[in-house]
This record gives structure tokens, sequence and C-alpha cells, in this order.
């Protein structure tokens, strides 16, 4: 018998001539636009920026459905006597229009949130500062190997609301997801995972308590039936557990728990832990990754995939995972020189993550626009890994400088070069190179200052080094 979702049934018939409005037009927002005219929402779009920057197909959509729009800077002056808000997920919920009009009985969400409450099945959430997306990745592979219907969304793959009614009570759903979606949200997954909690997106939340008070929001509203995967390892999501209503499963590269799962560095082993028995489950010389933070991404990824996954499974998945787009992304090996493409560094712990994963004298490409963060521990690692350094855009000069201070409290010596852009930067490694380097882009920092985003700067990375 074909099922059907009462949930998601009742929820359509619930918008029709409702008054919505949709606030932000990025990628999670855009499928909206077409299920909502499907079922007879009246809708009206809000964007911060004008209508002549917009995708020609988004506004020849909504002249087709006769929607309503304000676009510009002052758009959400109108936005009064609404119904339902779905904000984009950089629309945080602290801004005074949304405010006003909860006040006034409005709901506001995401079109993520909406995805949780009206999905018939279980859903595995993943969050934290670093190693989302290759944590999501992981679970995943091993999702897919034990023959799952799955389908990976959120910040990572295709918005899934939309894809609501496709999907039954057997199927898996595995959403990474960012402080932005999570910081209003009041439903949890059965599943979740905070992977670390360091400073990031500093300009853009209020504080860093706004920032972790976010993140818990993906274990919060468990039940006792629930399970949260936590890093022991981290200072505050160690603890998460004291909060956590579910099931807490743990996972460690720097002890050796009596529960939960290791990256043991004696023995280069991953292993599970069940009341101080420890179970050897594959060697890192049988991984494709590299570095101690993929060895804890995949400990995560085991424990998020225990209930549903056998061990046999997990570890043939693992063993045939490449890796993920523009994280520490193999390119190209030229005159005896590897280059790694990790544009996804856009903060300082993210690429001294990268820079710990290899053993191998290091070229560093770094710099890109600023997010307010403090490059000092950054620096410190450049000194222990780096051999040259090469710099570029606005936050350049906080590199160096952090990097000359570290220097000066060591015998350490790197060599700084200054260029104007990537492809530069690129050129010049080229020529500075020796065999047996390793030149690793991992900017710690965004990349707003030259590209749209950390993937067209990965992009444009790959194509500059095949070309040399």
């Amino acid at each position: 018998m074909e099922y059907i979702n009462e949930k998601l049934k009742q929820f359509n018939n619930y918008i029709k001539g409702k008054k919505i409005a949709i606030v932000g037009l990025g990628v999670s927002n855009r499928d909206l636009i077409d299920y909502l005219y499907e079922y007879g929402a009246n809708v009206t779009v809000f964007h911060n920026k004008e209508i002549e920057k917009l995708d020609t197909q988004i506004t020849q959509k909504l002249e087709k459905y006769n929607f309503d729009y304000y676009f510009g800077e002052d758009a959400l002056s109108n936005l009064k006597g609404f119904s339902i808000i779905f904000r984009s997920p950089s629309g945080l919920p602290t801004i005074p229009e949304f405010v006003e009009e909860v006040k006034n009985g409005a709901l506001l969400t995401t079109e993520i949130e909406m995805l949780i409450k009206l999905a018939p099945c279980k859903i595995i959430g993943i969050t934290g500062t670093e190693g989302k997306t290759t944590t999501s990745s992981i679970i995943h592979a091993i999702i897919k190997e034990a023959g799952y219907n799955c389908y990976l969304g959120g910040n990572i793959g295709t918005p899934l609301f939309t894809k609501i009614s496709e999907m039954t009570p057997d199927d898996i759903i595995i959403l990474e997801m960012s402080s932005f979606q999570l910081m209003d949200m009041d439903v949890s997954p059965e599943i979740s995972v905070v992977t670390n909690i360091y400073p990031d997106h500093l300009n853009i939340h209020s504080s860093y308590e706004e920032y972790r008070e976010a993140k818990k929001n993906i274990f919060k509203y468990q039940n006792e039936n629930d399970i949260v995967i936590l890093n022991y390892d981290n200072e505050f999501t160690k603890e998460f557990a004291k909060e956590a209503n579910g099931k807490v499963i743990l996972f460690s590269s720097t002890e050796k728990l009596s529960d939960g799962y290791i990256y043991d560095k004696n023995d280069g082993t991953l292993k599970f832990c069940d009341d101080g028995i420890r179970r050897h489950i594959l060697n890192r010389n049988d991984i494709k990754l590299r570095g101690i933070h993929n060895y804890e991404n995949i400990c995560t990824a085991l424990a998020a995939t225990s209930s549903l996954v056998d061990i046999d499974t997990q570890v043939k998945a693992i063993k045939e995972f490449n890796g993920v787009e523009h994280r520490l992304e193999f390119v190209k090996e030229t005159n005896g020189v590897k280059w790694y493409n990790d544009s996804i560094g856009t903060s300082p712990t993210s690429t001294i993550a990268g820079l710990n994963a290899f053993d191998e004298n290091i070229i560093l490409l770094a710099g890109g626009s600023d997010k307010g963060l403090d490059y000092k521990e950054v620096g410190e690692a450049i000194i222990k890994k780096v051999g040259i350094l090469i710099l570029t855009g606005p936050t350049a000069p906080l590199i160096e400088e952090a990097t000359k201070n570290a220097l000066a409290k060591s015998n350490k010596d790197v060599k700084i070069y200054h260029c104007k852009s990537l492809e530069e930067a690129v050129n010049l490694a080229n020529e500075v190179s020796k065999i047996g380097d390793i030149v690793l882009l991992s900017p710690a920092s965004a990349s707003f200052d030259a590209f749209k985003n950390f993937a067209e700067r990965g992009e444009k990375f790959k194509e500059y080094v095949t070309n040399l």
C-alpha cells in the first residue's frame, strides 16, 4: 500500500490561502517558490538585493506566479501580517522585523526546520565548527553502502523540503546544519552530532555565546530514545553531554575512553570502546583521508551510524571513501611536488588541522577576506609545519604578523612572500618548491575578497595547478 504522510498532508492543507513570506532567495528558499505556489499559498518574496541583480529565472517565476515581492535594503519594512515566514539561514531570527512579526503571531521558520518536523523518517543531523561536511559525507557513504534509500542535504547537497512527499518511514535523511539554521530551531534530529566548537562567524553572531547556544539546538529537543555524538576533546562539546536528554556517545583522539570511539595515535587504529574493552575497527593505512581531524570525523561517523549499520559495512564504506572536494583534496603531483586543495580552510582552526595532516615540508598559500578571527594560533602552527608562506588578500598582514610574532619566540625560519592574486601565488609556489614538498592551499580566511565562495576559489586553484 502506498505510504501517505499525514503530517505533510495537513501542512499542505493549512498553507492554502495563507499569507506566507519567503525572506532571502538563496539556494534553500528557491524551490519553496514552486512548492508554495502548487499548494495555493499567498506568497510574498523579500530579498535584500535589487531585482536587477537576481537570476532572471527567479524574476520570471515571480511574474508567472503573480507573487508580490520587495527588493532592496529596506525590503523588510513591508514584512507585516504574515502567518509563516521562511527565513534564509543568513537572515538571523534576531532581525527586528522578524521579532516584531513573531510577537504578532507569525511562525518564523526555515526550510530545514520544516523538513525535520514533517519528514516521516529518521534524521541524522551534523553540526560543528569544523568537519561537518566531511562527517556528513562519510555518514552518507556508510548509510548508502548499507542499502538504505537516503537523502543528503542541509548545507551540503540540495534543499530537501520539496522532496518530503517522496520519502517513506524506511528512508534516512543526513543533514549538515549551520549555526544560522539551528539558531531558533525547536526540534532536533533523532541522531545528532556536534563535531567541535571554535570561534567562527563572529562577524554575524552577536557573541561567541550566541554561536554556541545555537549549536545546542541540534540535541536540545531530543528525547530519551535519541542519540547525540559529542567530541570528548573539545571543552564545549564535552560539557554538552551534561545537557543531553538522550544517549551520549563520545569520540576522542587524545583519550582512551572506556566507552565510545577513539583514534589511537600509538598504533594508528580506530577503535570501538565498550565498558573498558577496546575493539580494533580499522587502521589509518586503510583510509584514503589524511590527518587526525579526519580520523576524528570517521570516529564520529562510526558512532552516528552504529545503531543502523553493522561494522563490516561501515568499514567497507570508509575504505572506499575518497574525501570531499576542496577539503585536503589531492590535485596533482608535478616534478615531485604534491598539490592539495583545502579551500574549505576558511578559519585558523581548519587551516591548523590541514597543516597537521602532513609530515612533509609545506608551502602554504593563505589569506583572504576577514571574518574577525584571531590568527595567533595559526601563526604558531605555521612556524612548526611551513617552510614557505605565500599570502594574498586582506588577512595577509594579520597572518604575517601572527607568524612573525611566533617566529620571534623560536629559532625557526619561514620565508614569507606576498602576491596580488591566487594565480600569482600558485606560480610563485611552483618556482620555489622542491622535490618532496607539499603545496597546500588552506587560506585560514573567507574567500569573498576575490571569489564568490570557497568552492570557486578551490576550482580556480585546481585550474591554475593543472595548467602548470
